[in-house]
């Protein structure tokens, strides 16, 4: 079995932590190919190696500070990393190109990258891997996007002919060869990319917690953890706000059907959290697999009579909200009404105008725009053949006295997700939490 193994700026982030990844790696020589992530905080109020670059190119490249005061704060972090971990390494070449670059504004993807480059090339001195540039084998088009198509052909030649190797997550580059950045959770999705182009058996993504919890912990007090999950409910969970891996990065290991294994880099021996294709076995012994949700959305409400026959009116609705770059969440509709569920920030400084548009459109008979609404999925693929499952849902939140404002279910059966009033958002986790996970 081959491995792609992913760790994060928090198990990155001194010399302490990198002999505790090196420890990790060498104990599996199946784990071949290495994701690092820029070195994140040592402590609370630590500041990441890739917010001191954002800060140092402003001041260089936009202030025109003098860059070697500027940088002074990340050179003595990698070379402190460098003498502390007993290294010969000297990246004073590599300081002084970043300079060059710097002072000549080549952009900020440039500078952020800066990172992750700088520690792969330390972690691959460290553990007498080859060191590959990202910017060699990761690939953009000129509209920004990435190539999915040119990285795994190019990528999976280079992993070929390179038996262990560290690629620098976070960035590629563009058709001109200028670096380009992902975007949020961008480390996690070069690992993806990354285990999809070698063809490897398993993504580990270590960073550090021991894998999914069913519930957010700053909620509920000491959730379980979730030991087996599947890809779609991964992605119910991770786009409700769940933590620990972004969505985005699923979709490559996703469509080569490679499992992800979520690990804690200071607990080594906890089997985390494993994202699996399909799965026909019970996600635990509860029902559910399960509970995130968001807050800040607001309610379009349209009521209009007879509308169910009057053929087109979804159509214009969703045309104006579509004019207006508003993205429904979710659209429960009744014979005679429909409820659109945004986020809120999509109605900034256009709530008039739209108003103005959807009633000259739609010629509702009664129309509103409610705020304050959280949303609140509850995930598992055990809910499709137990019965009742939302009748526990709606009976927890009114024994709690919390009021149901919206309820949408997909035929899938997955999750049933609910709207509330966001006052009520902590008390409906953790009684959601009490009815399913506690009380079985």
């Amino acid at each position: 079995m081959s491995k792609v193994v992913k760790f994060g700026g928090s198990s990155l982030a001194d010399a302490k932590q990198f002999r505790k990844v090196a420890d990790i790696i060498h104990a599996d020589p199946e784990r071949k190919y290495v994701v690092p992530s820029a070195p994140g905080k040592r402590f609370k109020e630590d500041t990441k190696v890739t917010d001191m670059l954002y800060r140092c190119y402003d001041e260089v490249a936009v202030q025109g500070k003098d860059f070697t005061e500027a940088f002074a704060p990340i050179r003595e972090r990698y070379n402190g990393i460098i003498s502390d971990l007993g290294l010969t390494l000297n990246l004073d070449e590599e300081f002084a190109k970043i300079g060059e670059n710097f002072k000549a504004a080549v952009g900020s993807d440039y500078a952020a990258s800066r990172g992750e480059y700088l520690n792969g090339i330390v972690l691959a001195n460290y553990l007498g891997f080859e060191f590959i540039d990202a910017a060699r084998a990761i690939f953009f088009d000129n509209k920004g996007n990435f190539d999915a198509d040119t990285t795994d052909a190019c990528l999976g030649a280079l992993l070929d002919k390179t038996p262990k190797a560290v690629i620098p997550g976070f960035y590629g580059a563009m058709p001109d060869g200028t670096i380009k950045t992902f975007s949020r959770g961008g480390s996690d999705f070069t690992g993806s990319v990354v285990a999809k182009a070698a063809k490897v058996d398993l993504y580990e993504n270590w960073t550090d917690v021991s894998g999914f919890l069913v519930a957010d912990p700053r909620i509920v007090e000491n959730p379980e953890g979730i030991s087996v999950i599947t890809y779609s409910e991964l992605r119910e969970l991770s786009y409700m706000g769940a933590g620990v891996l972004h969505e985005d990065a699923i979709f490559p290991v996703r469509s080569a059907n490679i499992p992800i294994n979520i690990k804690n880099t200071n607990a080594p021996q906890d089997a985390g959290t494993l994202i699996v294709p399909t799965s026909h076995a019970p996600a635990s012994e509860h029902v559910i697999t399960g509970i995130a949700g968001k807050k800040n959305f607001s309610v379009i409400s349209i009521e209009k009579d007879r509308m169910n026959s009057n053929k087109g009116f979804l159509r214009k609705l969703l045309q104006v909200l579509e004019n207006h770059d508003i993205f429904p969440e979710h659209m429960p509709t009744g014979i005679d009404t429909v409820s659109v569920v945004v986020n809120s920030s999509e109605l900034d400084g256009q709530r008039e105008k739209l108003t103005e548009r959807l009633v000259e459109v739609v010629k509702p008979d009664h129309f509103e725009i409610i705020d304050g609404l959280a949303l609140i999925a509850v995930v598992g693929r055990g809910m499709r053949s137990v019965k009742g499952t939302a009748t526990r849902v709606f009976a927890a939140l009114s024994h709690a006295n919390i009021n149901i404002r919206m309820i949408d279910q997909g035929s899938s059966e997955l999750n049933i997700i609910i709207g509330i009033n966001a006052g009520d958002f902590d008390k409906a986790i953790k009684v959601i939490y009490d009815m399913f996970i506690l009380s079985e």
